[in-house]
């Protein structure tokens, strides 16, 4: 697997594979009825590492989708990555029991640090903390509350308590097909001393390219949403521009 992956994102609402516009429910395109067979075409273009979010488990608080991520995670051919409402232990342990690679925890890294401290303790690199910023501080609960926590801070604390991978998302990136902000992410990279998944706004090859040139500076990949629905960004050309393919 290469050192800057590019991860294709599904996002599942209602068992549906859809897009939010900057996290508001409200704001919803449906993409595919199937997030499994949205999965194996990402793995059949040349994929390497899906991620899944949750969106119904995000606003839960707890997993909704597991029977479709579980069944994604047995089809897909590649590892997955997931988030969305995971707050306990025994969250964590059922989807990695599904055969998930890697478990995203965020709202749970700043309301519940015992937690977040305990599967870091107990699960290390199958483990990604996911810090979701509006104007740089720390956004919760499927983006609809906003802490007092600057992200860098958090970011640096937790690396300290043994996160090896973070994922950044600025919300007002997302969906809005403006561009990554490369230096929140750079910043990110620097105070955790860690690698660093970018996420939000990723609108182009170029924007892939950009991002890579700092893949030894700790950015480590990209998640890509609906760049890839639209067309505007192509897989396949991606991975080979990117010397994957």
């Amino acid at each position: 697997m290469s050192s800057f992956i590019v991860y294709p994102a599904i996002d599942i609402r209602d068992g549906k594979c859809v897009r939010l516009q900057q996290g508001d429910y409200a704001q919803e395109t449906i993409y595919n009825d199937s997030p499994v067979q949205v999965a194996k075409s990402w793995e059949e273009q040349g994929g390497q590492f899906i991620h899944l979010v949750d969106l119904d488990g995000a606003k839960a608080g707890h997993p909704v989708n597991d029977a479709i991520i579980g069944a994604i995670a047995r089809n897909a051919g590649v590892p997955v990555q997931v988030g969305g409402g995971l707050r306990t232990l025994a969250d964590v342990e059922k989807l990695l029991g599904l055969g998930v690679s890697r478990v995203i925890i965020g709202t749970a890294a700043i309301n519940d640090h015992a937690f977040t401290e305990a599967v870091l303790a107990k699960y290390g690199d199958k483990v990604a903390i996911g810090i979701d910023a509006r104007g740089g501080y720390v956004a919760t609960h499927g983006w609809l509350n906003t802490s007092e926590v600057r992200a860098e801070d958090l970011a640096k604390e937790l690396a300290a308590k043994g996160a090896e991978t973070f994922i950044y998302t600025d919300i007002s990136r997302d969906g809005m097909m403006q561009g990554p902000n490369i230096e929140g992410i750079l910043s990110m990279a620097a105070a955790s001393g860690r690698t660093v998944i970018a996420s939000g706004g990723v609108t182009s090859l170029d924007d892939l390219l950009r991002l890579n040139v700092h893949s030894g500076s700790g950015i480590g990949g990209a998640i890509v949403g609906k760049a890839l629905y639209t067309g505007n960004i192509k897989l396949p050309e991606a991975l080979s521009a990117l010397g994957q393919k």
